[in-house]
């Protein structure tokens, strides 16, 4: 994607072969960062926003953008996919990190409620009858639902919460709680959210 180098051999002392990864490392942090800049813009400006305010957060020019996503759409495609892949990988990160499952499964409810306040810059368009969006939806719940599966599941083998949990309630309950944010900037998600992860509790 972004700057990314053909697969090339330079040259190099006999014995020694130097190859391209180190650019392909480097183009997929350019390509995440422009992302991410793009998602911030569209949080606080909204999906409309002048693809020169993009390129300036990302610190690239405009034909960079349109060069790699041609119309605004493949953007904003671009920019859902890749905050969901974000959260996916969250969650066996934060398993990884330990000690407590459940703290695992806190913590990731608190970024799922940053990706979905997120999201909610992109409502409108993911609503609208473009077919190129009609995908999202099922992508979102088949990376995302197993992973707050295995989270609740380890919390659970752990005896930190109940273990006839539901996976796609939790995460249900979450984009409720969200939707009441709207421009209320003294209404903060994540202390309701905080409250339906406590409820989860075991109570033995």
């Amino acid at each position: 994607m972004l700057g990314r180098v053909r697969g090339q051999v330079v040259a190099a002392p006999p014995g020694r072969v130097v190859s391209d990864r180190p650019q392909r490392a480097d183009a997929r942090r350019n390509a995440a960062a422009l992302l991410d800049a793009a998602a911030s813009v569209f949080v606080s400006a909204g999906v409309e926003a002048p693809i020169r305010d993009i390129a300036a957060a990302a610190g690239v020019g405009t034909a960079t953008i349109y060069r790699h996503y041609p119309t605004r759409a493949d953007l904003i495609v671009a920019v859902y996919r890749h905050q969901v892949e974000a959260l996916a990988e969250a969650g066996p990160a934060l398993l990884a990190e330990g000690p407590a499952p459940y703290g695992a499964l806190a913590r990731w409810i608190e970024v799922f409620v940053d990706f979905v306040i997120t999201k909610q810059g992109l409502a409108a368009v993911l609503q609208s009858d473009d077919p190129c969006y009609d995908p999202l939806h099922s992508y979102f719940v088949e990376r995302l639902v197993p992973v707050c599966t295995e989270l609740l599941a380890a919390a659970a083998a752990a005896g930190e919460i109940r273990g006839d949990q539901d996976p796609y309630e939790p995460m249900r309950g979450v984009g409720s709680l969200c939707a009441g944010a709207g421009k209320n900037i003294r209404y903060d998600a994540r202390r309701p959210a905080g409250l339906l992860v406590a409820g989860l509790r075991s109570s033995h």
